[in-house]
């Protein structure tokens, strides 16, 4: 009898440390990445405070007529409201609490189109529930676009992320970071067809780099390095005329692009399609993406609290450097050339209690004006 419960407690030791090495090999790991940011072109006091909120947000975006709209961030656990609009520097729900409790599961990615519509990415709890695109008029904030993404787009596991909106607000091209499925793809969604397409899952450009985001201090892993936070393709960005699209992994040294005609080109191969896309330049460890009518990219670095730029030369440039900044999340142009910044402070947010955040707070949006203008919304 003894022998027996000695070899089963063998047989479940064996299996468990097993189960943990598979564990650690598919998500652990990572390398810390170098500092890539410079001396600052702005001073601190350029980065002005916009609001204080109790929760950490996520995304940002501002329309034309300067109405702020953000995400609280999914990863905080938000009780009650998921979107809200800041009116005088206060969260109030949008488009109202009925659809924060009865309509909206996980919402992250946002944007606002050039046909004033605010477009919301909301990704069903990473593919438990139903991941799903929805649109709202802003002159009436009426729902106006609904579109539930089939399984074998959005899928179990798949991570709807950030979005950007071509300038007829027709095609919305989608980073699925993937996290926990590990197939990061970029999907396509036609506003006019309403229908959507799953383009280059797990091409080197959309994979993930061996770095371990190492974030004031926090090296982002969870039990002993067995979880490590190595986001794949999550930073998006769009070109004013909508020809380009440029993106990159967070846990990833350089950024991509791929023209959108090739994109939409359905009769290439998924090889073809992949031979298309151009590695553009260095990033750093980055979340979100923002560009100027120059074709500049604007680039939060998570790392060190920094806005970057990696201009048509293919160079990085430190714009501003600030301790206050602890997490740079989303990015949005607004009227005026203010570029928008949203805080989600995700150190003191991922893998922590609802108490431990709330002890945090205050979270915060910023603004600064970079020099050049850009696209609100975008």
């Amino acid at each position: 009898m003894k022998k027996i419960f000695l070899t089963v407690i063998i047989i479940f030791l064996v299996f468990f440390i097993g189960l943990l090495a598979a564990i650690r090999f598919r998500y652990g790991g990572g390398r810390e990445f170098e500092d890539r940011t410079s001396t600052p072109v702005f001073p601190s006091s350029a980065l002005e405070i916009v609001a204080a909120l109790d929760e950490p947000p996520g995304n940002i975006a501002v329309s034309a007529s300067g109405r702020i709209f953000i995400t609280i961030h999914p990863l905080s656990r938000p009780a009650i409201n998921k979107v809200v609009e800041l009116i005088d520097g206060k969260p109030v729900p949008y488009p109202d609490s009925n659809a924060q409790q009865n309509l909206f599961q996980e919402v992250l990615g946002l944007a606002v189109d050039r046909q004033d519509r605010l477009w919301l990415l909301d990704d069903g709890l990473q593919g438990i529930k139903q991941p799903r695109i929805l649109a709202y008029d802003l002159q009436t904030n009426q729902q106006v676009k609904r579109f539930d993404f089939p399984s074998d787009i959005a899928g179990l596991g798949s991570f709807l992320n950030d979005l950007q909106i071509d300038p007829n607000g027709q095609k919305i091209y989608i980073a699925d970071t993937s996290t926990l499925a590990k197939k990061p793809a970029i999907i396509i969604y036609d506003a006019k067809q309403n229908s959507a397409r799953r383009v280059l899952e797990n091409h080197p450009s959309v994979v993930e780099q061996d770095w371990i985001i190492n974030a004031r201090g926090r090296k982002m892993k969870l039990w002993w390095g067995l979880f490590v936070v190595k986001p794949a393709v999550d930073s998006i960005a769009l070109d004013r005329k909508g020809e380009w699209l440029y993106y990159g992994p967070m846990a990833h040294g350089s950024m991509f692009r791929i023209r959108t005609e090739d994109l939409n080109d359905q009769t290439l191969a998924p090889e073809a399609l992949g031979l298309k896309v151009e590695k553009f330049g260095p990033k750093p460890l980055s979340d979100g993406l923002s560009m100027d009518l120059e074709d500049n990219i604007y680039i939060t670095e998570v790392e060190h609290g920094a806005i970057l730029t990696l201009g048509p030369d293919k160079n990085l440039k430190t714009l501003i450097r600030d301790p206050r900044l602890r997490w740079p999340d989303g990015l949005s142009f607004g009227p005026g050339d203010w570029l928008y910044i949203s805080d989600s402070a995700l150190q003191d947010v991922m893998f922590r209690s609802k108490k431990y955040i709330r002890s945090k707070a205050p979270y915060f949006i910023f603004r600064f004006k970079p020099g050049l203008p850009g696209i609100a919304g975008q």
